[in-house]
């Protein structure tokens, strides 16, 4: 038995029906010759059963402690294989969405059933001739409680191969029988649990309140240093400069997004060369994350443009997923915080935008580097499941999303990927497109996945406030081709 850490379950306490907190991808396949869909699932089925045992996400599930009083446990269990790989035929069009987003958003806005292990995975077939004669799309939900991103990454890692010929992996334990706790040994490992956070929290106090201090310390010294530079009129560094739009932790404009959920959902896709948009950043000092994020700051723009809205005097605010995990850890968990940054849409220009852009990201890098490893992923958590149950209930009930000022307008997630092609049961995979999460007041989520030299894109977004999302996704080309035409600086010398 594994107690859930207060992170992992704080997606289950944020979770309404409105609100589901899983994370999928959809994925393109193309089978061997003379494999149907319906053949493909049966082999993904026997696929997976050998390999569970390297996958113990995929076959556990919760146990909640009486009366919710703290975090619910992991239980191992056997899955129902054949309810969690299902076979599905993609329906006729449907006015001018594309039918395989529409069944995808569809599938994704259904939460998960938490009597099973939180997963699963669908096998669509009937893809338009255009998309190949042999390719069929699958696409898959675990949920968040379950995993993050990179975790997410280590799990494909387990289920795929690279070559058509599945590796071997070696026998599963003989005795891999479902654990059961009886209810006494469940609320003492729990008990126990939090006894083992608390005293950890303790030992780390003295430490973590050194190093914030420091870090305090030090921005302001680097202020006063400043101000009286100015007052002597010392013109400060370029990068030291501060201006408005790296402002990064302040209230954002009201997008159209920016409102309460339903339970319907909106998925769209775009792909981008990888080489091509690194070979870019390159050229002007910029890195990968600073060419999404000008990427997405450009969308918006021209998605704001095409419905004819005013654009808002300030920039639009990203949350930003940074992750906590130590290189090389690859347990089935989450380990992220959030932070967030300016996408500088307030600026006309796309080198103005750019240039703030990396002025922001480098502020933040700086911010970020003396305590990212101070961030605490696990609390004791006696009494949280009623507090933010409630809590979450209450606001999404209140309708204040729609009412209050946003403090971020949406999520951009940037997950690295592998860049070699990989396989699953002897099909080759064409492409790894994400499916994330969108919450009250924050209803677009746009994560990319690179792989195998492309950058996949996949936006989520509420489907009655932003039903047209794939204008969005399709002003991320338009956003591309004007980082493409952007002169570099003068040579030696990168943007601000």
């Amino acid at each position: 038995m594994k107690q859930l850490s207060a992170l992992d379950a704080l997606f289950l306490y944020l979770e309404t029906p409105s609100t589901p907190m899983h994370v999928g991808a959809l994925h393109l396949f193309e089978l061997p010759a003379g494999t149907t869909a319906a053949q493909w699932t049966r082999q993904i089925r026997e696929h997976l059963a050998a390999r569970l045992h390297l996958a113990p996400a995929l076959s556990r599930k919760l146990r909640n402690l009486p009366l919710n009083v703290a975090n619910p446990a992991w239980e191992r269990c056997e899955p129902d294989l054949s309810w969690h790989i299902q076979t599905l035929k993609l329906p006729a069009t449907r006015g001018a969405h594309d039918p395989l987003n529409a069944l995808v958003a569809d599938l994704h806005a259904e939460p998960m059933d938490r009597e099973r292990p939180l997963w699963q995975f669908f096998v669509i077939g009937g893809l338009p001739k255009r998309m190949g004669a042999r390719t069929v799309a699958l696409y898959t939900k675990v949920h968040h409680a379950a995993v993050d991103g990179k975790a997410g990454v280590a799990l494909a890692q387990v289920l795929l191969d690279i070559t058509p010929v599945p590796r071997d992996v070696g026998a599963p334990p003989e005795h891999r029988q479902p654990m059961q706790f009886g209810t006494t040994a469940l609320i003492k490992g729990a008990l126990s649990n939090q006894v083992d956070q608390a005293g950890s929290l303790l030992k780390q106090l003295p430490g973590t309140l050194t190093q914030l201090t420091m870090t305090a310390g030090k921005l302001a010294w680097q202020t006063a240093l400043s101000q009286i530079s100015t007052r002597l009129g010392f013109k400060p560094p370029a990068r030291s400069r501060k201006t408005p739009e790296q402002s990064n932790w302040s209230f954002g404009p009201r997008l159209p997004f920016n409102k309460s959920v339903s339970t319907s959902r909106s998925f769209a896709t775009a792909r981008l060369p990888l080489g091509e948009l690194k070979g870019l950043a390159r050229a002007h000092g910029a890195t990968l994350n600073d060419a999404v994020l000008f990427l997405v700051s450009g969308a918006l723009r021209h998605y704001l443009k095409d419905k004819r809205l005013p654009l808002p005097r300030k920039s639009a605010i990203a949350a930003m997923p940074i992750s906590l995990r130590a290189e090389g850890d690859t347990r089935a968990n989450t380990q992220a915080t959030m932070t967030a940054v300016s996408l500088a849409t307030h600026l006309a220009k796309p080198a103005d935008r750019l240039a703030a852009i990396m002025r922001t990201t480098g502020s933040l890098k700086d911010s970020l580097s003396g305590v990212k490893h101070l961030i605490p992923t696990d609390l004791p958590s006696i009494g949280l499941p009623w507090l933010i149950t409630a809590g979450t209930q209450a606001y999404g009930a209140s309708g204040l999303a729609d009412r209050i000022a946003p403090l971020v307008n949406l999520v951009i997630s940037n997950v690295p990927g592998p860049q070699l092609p990989l396989y699953l049961a002897g099909a080759k995979m064409l492409t790894y497109t994400p499916v994330s999460i969108i919450i009250h007041g924050v209803g677009l989520n746009i994560t990319v996945q690179s792989y195998n030299g492309q950058l996949d894109i996949g936006l989520i977004a509420d489907g009655k406030t932003v039903p047209d999302v794939q204008r969005i996704a399709d002003g991320m080309g338009v956003a591309f081709e004007e980082l493409a035409s952007l002169p570099p600086p003068p040579e030696g010398e990168a943007r601000p």
